[in-house]
């Protein structure tokens, strides 16, 4: 996966590890990328970039506008899921809504934001994540598992392995002009 362009379309996922090919049955069976289409969504985190460790879960950013709209479709397509909660953190600028709930024993979150997906943080952060992992091995990737398996969150887990001062999460995209 060398350009960030794939991450588009999830049929890379059919060809991929044992949970990404369980991720891909469950998103298309159950349609999920398809009823959020609207919203531009996009799968992000450690599964599409295969540094998920067991309890990761499925992650799908959003982009929308009208945010009791974007409520009220997860409402009507998700509230009778497992465990269904949905909330929004109106307080920051980027008037973020999220939704969680279970299928088929996977974990989902829906993040919702009035930014473009591809201008989010959390793809941007996986844009990055994964071509470090495409630059730096194998090796350097199962270290990355090896800490979130230790309890860190992904983007301390390369801060890490990095070396990188402070912030692991301003850092990481500090590197992202320098990468590309």
């Amino acid at each position: 996966m060398e350009t960030d362009t794939c991450f588009e379309n999830i049929d890379y996922l059919k060809n991929g590890s044992e949970k990404q090919k369980r991720a891909y049955m469950l998103l298309t069976k159950y349609r999920i990328l398809e009823k959020l289409s609207q919203f531009t969504p996009i799968l992000v985190g450690t599964i599409p970039i295969n540094i998920d460790i067991e309890n990761s879960d499925l992650d799908i950013i959003c982009y929308c506008e009208n945010k009791s709209h974007f409520k009220k479709l997860l409402t009507e397509e998700f509230g009778d899921a497992i465990g269904f909660k949905i909330w929004e953190i109106a307080e920051l600028p980027t008037q973020d809504t999220l939704a969680y709930f279970m299928i088929d024993g996977f974990e989902i979150e829906i993040f919702g934001q009035n930014i473009p997906t591809k201008q989010q943080s959390a793809y941007r952060y996986m844009i990055i994540e994964n071509k470090l992992i495409n630059e730096k091995g194998e090796a350097f990737r199962q270290r990355i598992i090896e800490l979130e398996q230790k309890g860190y969150n992904t983007e301390p887990a390369f801060g890490i392995e990095l070396g990188l001062k402070g912030n692991s999460y301003k850092a990481l995209l500090e590197l992202e002009s320098k990468i590309d």
